[in-house]
């Protein structure tokens, strides 16, 4: 990719300079050091295929992702300059496109299911819910383990807290693949699945209502009810929709990052299998282990877009108002300025100040329950399943066709 990256002080005029998705896809990060030594910010043509400011070293990215004149509030974006996804309002409601105070009142409602305490409380249906898994697959031998333990696990979790009845779990993978990575050959994919997980939340907080629970979902529905169109305790409120996007995003989010962050720790110990047998044999440096495999291969190369308020300056680049921003985790958390050796996985190096689950007011809400449910699966499966190798050729592996995602289609494995 050539670098676009503008003198101090200057925009880029003109068409964008097209984005290297291949690039991006099959050796990311040669890439995005190519564009850390090129410059601070490069205009490229984003992953909606419309014009984008890419951020890609380490100080310039954790200072951004702060930035209160950086929105994420689409209707903050020039008109015509950025697509993204085509949501009903009932599902754009969310904490993804939302700036305070709005941010500030939704994510205090959610918060409580996320404290420290309630976190670690669900380590043991955790790890139940991780035997299970590897109950049913360690007689054969073999199996697939992004279908049939990266991709399940999380599923279980998020939709237990949310209260998620076992019949209607079935088809949210499908739904969620179609959405992240959608398949160009069928685009109608995507608008489906956007239809049913309408359709899905609209009924599951409906026989909530009916019939609350003791779950999160049954809690915020209470607390919107409550309220009615009113404050409820401590001034909080939540609208209809508000409800019914925070619910999408929990379950979305809750599935999509935790998947891929199992399945590339998996893959990365498969790859240097000196240091799979130090952690079978010191499993105590596991929870060190998982902060290393977010840094260098996490499961979400970009953070969520940004639009300046105002004309806003990244490294010596003007960036106006308006325009779309995106900011590189998986490029800062590869800058040689603030990591040793940031190419080099090291299990035995704390390389604390990563930014794969963002920084600031957005850092990821389900970020401790992530780093659990990683915990206790690479826990659960190094202890279970000796020789653990890859099934197939590694060049056969293939990741999902996405650079807003770094996660594997198929992981098959034997053992």
């Amino acid at each position: 990719m050539q670098n676009s990256a503008t003198s101090a002080n200057t925009a880029v005029p003109g068409p964008p300079e097209p984005l290297d998705t291949r690039a991006l896809l099959e050796d990311p990060h040669a890439t995005y050091a190519s564009l850390r030594e090129a410059g601070p910010a490069h205009r490229i043509s984003g992953p909606d295929g419309q014009p984008a400011w890419l951020v890609t070293r380490y100080d310039d990215v954790r200072r951004a992702l702060a930035d209160p004149r950086l929105s994420l509030d689409k209707s903050n974006a020039l008109p015509g300059n950025f697509r993204g996804f085509a949501l009903p309002p009932a599902l754009d409601a969310n904490l993804l496109n939302m700036d305070p105070p709005d941010h500030t009142r939704v994510r205090r409602l959610v918060a409580k299911a996320f404290t420290p305490g309630r976190v670690e409380r669900m380590r043991e249906p955790v790890r139940r819910a991780a035997d299970a898994l590897l109950d049913a697959v360690e007689p054969a031998g073999r199996a697939d383990l992004i279908a049939a333990y990266a991709g399940p696990l999380p599923i279980v979790v998020i939709c237990d807290l949310l209260g998620v009845p076992q019949r209607d779990r079935r088809d949210f993978r499908a739904w969620s693949d179609a959405l992240i990575a959608p398949d160009p050959a069928r685009p109608h994919l995507a608008k489906e699945a956007v239809g049913s997980m309408l359709r899905f939340y609209t009924g599951l907080i409906a026989s909530k209502r009916e019939e609350p629970g003791d779950d999160l979902l049954s809690d915020l529905i209470a607390v919107r009810d409550d309220a009615g169109d009113g404050a409820g305790a401590g001034g909080d409120r939540l609208t209809e929709d508000e409800l019914t996007s925070l619910a999408f995003l929990l379950l979305l989010a809750g599935y999509e990052n935790v998947t891929h962050l199992i399945g590339n720790a998996l893959l990365a110990l498969l790859d240097h299998p000196s240091l799979l047998r130090e952690l079978r044999e010191r499993p105590a440096g596991i929870a060190a282990a998982v902060e290393e495999f977010a840094r260098h291969d996490g499961p979400a190369p970009l953070a969520i877009r940004r639009f300046p308020l105002e004309d806003v300056e990244v490294g010596g680049v003007t960036v106006p108002a308006g325009e779309t921003v995106l900011l590189s985790l998986a490029s800062a958390n590869r800058d040689p300025g603030q990591f040793k050796e940031p190419d080099r996985l090291d299990l035995n190096f704390g390389r604390w100040g990563h930014l794969a689950f963002g920084h600031g007011i957005h850092y990821c809400l389900g970020a401790p329950l992530a780093r659990l449910e990683a915990e206790t699966a690479l826990a659960a499966l190094l202890s279970r399943l000796p020789g653990l190798r890859l099934d197939v050729p590694r060049p056969q592996l293939r990741r999902r066709p996405t650079i807003r995602a770094r996660g594997l289609i198929s992981l098959p494995v034997a053992w």
